[in-house]
């Protein structure tokens, strides 16, 4: 009897303390040994088992990671099968975050697999069937948990099957999925998830996409192939293809390991095991108001100040703790469709949402209708059920739908081309809101007052028709021919605001006013001059005042603006909108308050540090990789200049003008380009001959601007004191002393000395000299050399502008130049040297 009651309480001991520890995910830290790194079937684990292995059951090799049964703070207490990095207690993988298991669950490991079963014997969790008998299950030093075969072969993998996180050495897949748990504490399925596209790695809530990895400044794109899976390695994240070529790629700081997690607040996480902590790298989206539920249903999302409110109309209730509803207590937010399919309320009325508001899914939905009004898109919501809201495009005559869940409203610095309506209803009427309550009027009321309005509108007819008859027959044809006019402008129009994805239709009156009458222009080029604004709300633009522009109509004109508009990228000046007044066209872009490269390269202000320069570079080729290969309407800038390179705030650049060539000239091949635009001293050569253009005239052009970069000057420079070879450009700036490349007294051309000192590895005379020796020989010979692999004569030899970007960040090797292809150049400046350029 004794013994029995020392067995029972110890028994009873072990389960107490097991369920305190079960609370806590920290005990799987402690620093008893872990036993096994395999183990192998007929294995049975109970929780009295797990507290006699202090919470785990397997371990890596090198004890990075353990395989544990851990309880978390629920109610009630559940329970999963989890994979933990020991150092930091960090899950990476549960069996099944939907079903978590009791305290009273047991683990079985057979040759059939592995189980998992309640206290009933009831099966909750287990491994698929196989073709061979299990041998053993391991923990590899990887954080994978795998079942083998006697002859080692793996039967199943964990890393084949993702929770919420991936680490290095792990793929997914396309088609796979990383869910985000219900919370901090709560690892069953949450709202969020994450699937790899055959084209991009898409963010999800509730079926509506709200991010992709494309969208990411810091993600580069390398080619159009299909993905085919997911990985991390030391340097960054990689989205390859079939064959292992990179098509994404997210390029970090070196790391010996680390993990990527998907959040519960719907955020993408990329962090590095450093000095036995998790670091930060990378976060997407970035934009705390881009996700989806950051303010609650309704929630307003102010992106300024990454706060929460609710929109005019609607307001919190002390009972609401999931978001916004109606202010007006008779309305309520439409709760769906009822199980018959129809909507539980026959009232339907909008709340709109202020101009400056919008959708965080309209810029990554299709819309459900195109060229469409405001009514149709109204109906179109009234209809469904499962519409809550919509949102309709002004110009564009677009129209979104806001189905099943709401997420929250995002506030925007700038004016939008789409207005939102909310969807609401109201059970004690059973009329839509839009029209008057009736009243119950008498029936001789409902007789006499239609009868009296049709007599009354005969009376105006009759007398209509008399004063046109005692008209005179001129004044009546001037009339109609006025009709007529008004009808055919009209009629323009309506095709001009039905083209899809049209930007932002400013009237001219507020350019006029914007600009306080064109009063301060900020720059002038080949396609007009550039005017500086202020909108109502604050919001400086550029306006750009078109000129030169043919005998091109307003329709055509709008298809190619809805094209610029239509792209964005980080380094691409953004089209705000535009305004069509008579025979003038004008352009509203984002104002960069840094400048053009033009004035801050080549004025008096502050000299640009080297890598301020390097920045320039990286930035300029990225927005023309992307107008090359990666939007949907190919792009040709033909117009590479410093003058077109902007730069604002952080040290952002920007390139402008792009798709103004298209804009202002009709081509029937997109892809070829005869027509002859550009800057002089930045135009490739085969604009000089019968050649088609190509993209690689945009490489070439590129490699003039990078040399110019790389000096500090124009390429074509004045040397006026030959004996101290001091030099002046054309606009009379001192440059740096030059002892190369014997021209006769005059100009002297740039990139035939660059070929020169690049052909005597003298990199270093090249620099600005006023960066005082602050650069590196090899930094220089970067630039120099991916310039003068741009500047070929033979536009095949050329790399792309993807490729430059790789070599200018050091993920591709540097090119070495074809002196053969290069020797123009010396010709060029000898001619050069003996007429100075205009």
């Amino acid at each position: 009897m004794e013994s029995l009651f020392l067995f029972s309480s110890f028994a009873s001991l072990a389960t107490f303390t097991f369920c305190c520890f079960a609370f806590l995910p920290s005990f799987i830290a402690s620093s008893y040994p872990i036993f096994k790194h395999s183990i192998y079937p007929n294995f049975t684990a109970s929780h009295l088992q797990f507290v006699d292995y202090n919470g785990a059951f397997l371990g890596s090799v090198n004890g990075t990671f353990m395989a544990s049964i851990i309880g978390l703070s629920q109610s009630p207490l559940s329970y999963y099968l989890s994979i933990i990095h020991k150092s930091t207690n960090t899950i990476i993988w549960t069996h099944n975050p939907s079903t978590p298991i009791s305290e009273s669950s047991t683990l079985l490991l057979t040759i059939n697999g592995l189980f998992i079963t309640d206290a009933s014997n009831n099966l909750i969790w287990s491994t698929p069937p196989f073709n061979s008998p299990v041998r053993a299950l391991q923990l590899l030093e990887t954080g994978n948990l795998i079942l083998v075969d006697n002859r080692n072969v793996s039967l199943w993998e964990s890393f084949n099957h993702p929770t919420d996180t991936i680490v290095m050495g792990q793929n997914l897949d396309v088609g796979r999925s990383l869910y985000a748990p219900a919370g901090p504490t709560n690892l069953s399925t949450g709202d969020y998830r994450l699937t790899l596209s055959d084209k991009d790695l898409i963010f999800q809530w509730r079926d509506q996409t709200y991010w992709m990895l494309s969208m990411e400044t810091n993600a580069f794109k390398h080619s159009n192939e299909p993905l085919s899976y997911m990985a991390m390695n030391s340097t960054g994240l990689n989205l390859l293809g079939d064959d292992g070529s990179l098509v994404f790629q997210v390029n970090l700081n070196f790391s010996s390991f680390r993990i990527a997690k998907l959040g519960s607040d719907g955020r993408f996480r990329i962090m590095s095991f450093i000095g036995e902590k998790w670091v930060e790298e990378f976060v997407g989206p970035e934009e705390y108001c881009r996700v989806p539920s950051a303010c609650g249903q309704l929630g307003l999302c102010n992106i300024h100040e990454a706060s929460c409110s609710c929109p005019p109309g609607f307001d919190r209730r002390s009972d609401d703790k999931v978001g916004c509803v109606p202010t007006d207590d008779s309305l309520s937010l439409p709760i769906g469709c009822n199980p018959s399919g129809n909507l539980n309320s026959t009232s339907i009325s909008y709340v709109k949402l202020e101009d400056w508001m919008d959708y965080f899914s309209n810029d990554l939905a299709e819309p459900v209708k195109r060229s469409v009004n405001l009514s149709i898109c109204q109906d179109l919501c009234s209809m469904n059920c499962s519409c809550l809201g919509f949102f309709y495009g002004n110009y564009s005559g677009v129209c979104y739908l806001l189905e099943n869940y709401l997420g929250s409203i995002m506030s925007k610095s700038t004016r939008e081309d789409r207005i939102g309506y909310i969807k609401t209803s109201s059970a004690s009427s059973t009329k839509n809101t839009f029209t008057k309550k009736e009243d119950k009027f008498p029936m001789v009321a409902m007789v006499l007052i239609p009868l009296f309005g049709f007599f009354f509108l005969l009376t105006i007819i009759g007398i209509a028709i008399l004063w046109l008859r005692k008209a005179r027959p001129s004044k009546l044809e001037d009339a109609m021919i006025l009709d007529r006019q008004n009808s055919l402008s009209s009629s323009s129009e309506l095709n001009i605001i039905s083209i899809p994805g049209l930007p932002v239709r400013f009237d001219f009156e507020e350019l006029v006013s914007a600009t306080e009458n064109f009063e301060t222009e900020i720059g002038s080029g080949g396609f007009g001059m550039v005017y500086r604004g202020t909108m109502p709300d604050e919001t400086v633009v550029a306006v750009k005042k078109i000129k030169n522009f043919g005998t091109r109509g307003k329709k055509e004109f709008c298809t190619e603006t809805a094209i610029i508009g239509s792209i964005h990228h980080v380094n691409l000046v953004r089209l705000k909108g535009f305004c069509i007044q008579g025979n003038l066209r004008f352009l509203v872009y984002e104002f960069m308050n840094g400048g053009s490269l033009e004035r801050t390269l080549f004025g008096t202000g502050p000299v640009l540090q080297w890598n301020e320069r390097l920045k320039i570079a990286i930035g300029t080729a990225k927005g023309l990789a992307y107008l090359h290969s990666e939007c949907q309407h190919k792009i040709i800038h033909c117009d590479i200049k410093p003058d077109n390179i902007l730069l604002g705030e952080k040290s952002s650049v920007k390139i402008s003008d792009f798709g103004l060539s298209k804009l202002l000239d009709h081509h029937d091949n997109s892809k070829l380009l005869t027509t002859m635009r550009g800057t002089r001293g930045y135009i490739a050569p085969e604009w000089l001959t019968s050649s088609g253009i190509t993209d690689k005239s945009d490489v070439y052009s590129f490699g003039m601007v990078l040399l110019e970069i790389v000096s500090g000057r124009r390429n074509c420079t004045l040397m006026t004191q030959r004996s101290t070879g001091i030099t002046k450009d054309a606009n009379g700036s001192n440059g740096e002393s030059i002892s190369t490349l014997s021209l006769e007294p005059g100009w002297v051309y740039f990139p035939a000395m660059a070929l020169e000192m690049h052909n005597q590895r003298r990199y270093l005379e090249l620099v600005d000299q006023r960066l005082e020796g602050r650069v590196r020989s090899e930094e220089v010979e970067k630039l120099v050399r991916v310039a003068l692999c741009c500047v070929q004569m033979v536009p095949e030899f050329r790399p792309t502008m993807a490729e430059v970007v790789a070599m200018l960040e050091d993920r591709l090797p540097l090119r070495e130049p074809r002196v053969d292809a290069l020797n123009f150049l010396l010709s060029f400046g000898g001619r050069l040297s003996r007429h100075a350029p205009d």
